[in-house]
């Protein structure tokens, strides 16, 4: 499974096309790439959000909802991450990454370790953080029918709430009612 050529993915695209090193073979190879984030934030990024497939996108590590890219594993401590406004505090944000993180990109660097936090506290805060992102990028589809990042249908809510969801029409609603 690749990131699509979409609109929303293009700048992230181009990046990882410009600095992406064909390599098939070897210790930094990943899915036919030269390896462009360290094998420790790959797991890590695995341990943040174990359901969710990781793609691997010219050698980067991307996490996607509904062909969006979300998250990316980049370098040896930086996740990028795709929301709508910054990260909130207590988050440690990381070095920015050009142009992706420039100003209203959407996309926020922050630190995969946060060493000022717990070890639990740091894992629920980050694992958070990516399941806004997945969700973010969802929004961001134009495709209402997709499939979620498990190939599950998506589905919508029933919009019948309360005791009368399963409920025949009423004589009144023009339905034909229970005859005693």
């Amino acid at each position: 499974m690749t990131l699509p050529e979409l609109p929303q993915n293009r700048a992230l695209l181009d990046l990882l096309r410009q600095q992406g090193v064909r390599q098939e073979r070897g210790a930094y190879a990943y899915e036919g790439w030269e390896l462009h984030a360290h094998p420790d934030l790959v797991e890590r990024l695995d341990d943040l959000a174990p359901p969710w497939p990781v793609l691997a996108m010219f050698g980067v590590p991307v996490l996607a909802a509904k062909g969006i890219a979300a998250v990316v594993a980049w370098g040896t401590g930086i996740l990028l991450v795709r929301l709508p406004g910054a990260p909130a505090e207590p988050l440690e944000l990381a070095e920015p990454c050009p142009p992706l993180t420039d100003p209203g990109q959407g996309w926020y660097s922050v630190c995969p370790w946060q060493s000022e936090l717990h070890s639990a506290e740091s894992k629920a805060q980050l694992s958070l953080l990516i399941r806004h992102a997945l969700s973010h990028a969802a929004t961001l589809s134009e495709d209402d029918d997709s499939i979620d990042g498990q190939g599950r249908p998506v589905q919508a809510p029933d919009a019948r709430k309360g005791k009368a969801a399963g409920r025949r029409p009423s004589r009144e609603q023009g339905g034909r009612g229970r005859r005693r």
